[in-house]
């Protein structure tokens, strides 16, 4: 049975409605979602990366996935809307605190930049507004070679009849290029009414320009690379990964005593 993903379900101030989202993901079947900060950096000013809100601050308690007996996976995702090249910053350790990180560029060079250089998980195509430049192969393939996904998001084609138009063009546009490899299609709901269920969703890509298998593969399957592709880039490449672990006392040992079977012996 496939697992169901959202990774684009932006953080809501208001907890009522942000807990009321939570709520129908899990019901639509959804088994895993993030949470999306923001980040739009500005030259006139500096400006802090936002902090993720620890989810059990949130919600109380998280609903239970539909069909599943277990409660929704919540995660959380930092969004930088990227204007210029010095408003993403590799070193960042605020970075360190989100399971996501997407960028969503605005110019053709840093969109190049995105798919090549920058050590991130996901890159936003925008669904509201005319594409400012042309997909180009080339880039793209080194995305996907890299294990960065592309991503596009269906809630903008609710909402208005313009930015319809907008989302399937510049979706059409992106699978054109990447053959619809490597693409993830999430809500960026901002209410519970704009959230659709995955098979809803598999039915729209169809739109998009993917196939049964890859429309299938954007919710579930390459969410999921994706996913791994985070904790990868967390842990130093796989390499390198620390945990906190509690020393216990050996059974048999009392007062911190040497057990006997270490003990030197006699002689």
């Amino acid at each position: 049975m496939a697992v169901f993903m959202d990774l684009n379900v932006p953080f809501l101030p208001d907890r009522s409605d942000l807990r009321s989202v939570v709520e129908t993901a899990a019901h639509l079947g959804f088994s895993t979602i993030a949470l999306n900060y923001v980040f739009e950096p500005t030259a006139k000013k500096k400006q802090e990366i936002p902090t993720p809100t620890p989810i059990n601050e949130l919600i109380d308690q998280l609903p239970v996935v539909q069909g599943r007996s277990r409660p929704i996976r919540v995660l959380n995702r930092l969004t930088v809307l990227m204007s210029d090249a010095s408003h993403f910053r590799p070193n960042a350790p605020e970075y360190r605190c989100f399971d996501l990180l997407a960028v969503q560029p605005t110019s053709e060079k840093l969109f190049h930049a995105a798919c090549m250089v920058y050590d991130i998980d996901i890159i936003c195509v925008p669904m509201t507004e005319k594409l400012p430049f042309f997909f180009k192969r080339a880039p793209i393939n080194g995305a996907i070679d890299r294990g960065v996904v592309f991503e596009v998001s269906y809630s903008a084609a609710i909402r208005d009849s313009t930015m319809r138009r907008y989302t399937i063009a510049n979706a059409v546009s992106l699978m054109e290029s990447c053959k619809g490899k490597s693409v993830i299609l999430s809500s960026a709901a901002q209410k519970a009414l704009e959230l659709r269920g995955p098979y809803d969703v598999t039915n729209l890509a169809l739109l998009f320009g993917l196939s049964d298998g890859d429309a299938k593969e954007a919710v579930s399957s390459t969410c999921r690379a994706a996913l791994l592709h985070a904790e990868t880039r967390r842990t130093a490449s796989g390499i390198i990964y620390t945990t906190r672990s509690q020393r216990e006392a050996p059974q048999g040992s009392e007062d911190g005593e040497t057990p006997a079977a270490k003990r030197a012996k006699p002689t």
